[in-house]
């Protein structure tokens, strides 16, 4: 299934469209427009000597499209996948080609509106979390949740090792 980016004026502020998504007991958003869809996870083949947050490849429609282990990459423990786990199929630009890879994700929430007027500053007390790949924190039903700058989660080198693993 496939999501568009809803903006709609409200009290003067553009809102925008945010997929919410769980991994482990944290919460993160990126901008629905970024993402292509989301996927069960279906029959995964594994690239040898790939880098540790390398999850493998799967057939998207005749295409071949790495995934990547989202708890690896973000430094959480590795666990099973579950029948909530899936696949988010993001799009990404790098050196102005497009990119299209998928993330694992323990569960996906909801697509919310907000408004990126509201956006606060990451924290800089958790070292929890490479903070140069959180825009911010967005606000969310009484909380804030961490808003993923999808472009930045990869390095130029990583996107690019993940291209070459899906094409070979």
């Amino acid at each position: 299934m496939g999501y568009t980016k809803t903006i709609e004026e409200t009290d003067s502020k553009v809102m925008e469209s945010f997929l919410s998504f769980g991994m482990d007991k944290e919460v993160f958003a990126i901008e629905v427009r970024n993402v292509l869809e989301i996927l069960e996870i279906p029959q995964v083949t594994s690239v040898p000597n790939s880098p540790a947050y390398m999850f493998g490849v799967i057939n998207l429609r005749g295409s071949v499209l790495p995934l990547i282990d989202t708890r690896v990459k973000f430094g959480l423990p590795e666990i099973e996948t579950t029948v909530d786990s899936c696949i988010i199929v993001t799009e990404l630009e790098v050196e102005g080609e497009r990119v299209v890879v998928g993330a694992l994700a323990d569960r996906v929430l909801e697509v919310f509106e907000a408004s990126m007027e509201d956006l606060k500053p990451a924290p800089t007390i958790n070292p929890k979390y490479k903070l140069d790949f959180i825009k911010g924190m967005i606000p969310y039903d009484e909380k804030f949740l961490m808003l993923l700058d999808i472009s930045k989660v990869f390095s130029v080198d990583e996107i690019i090792s993940l291209s070459q693993a899906g094409e070979e």
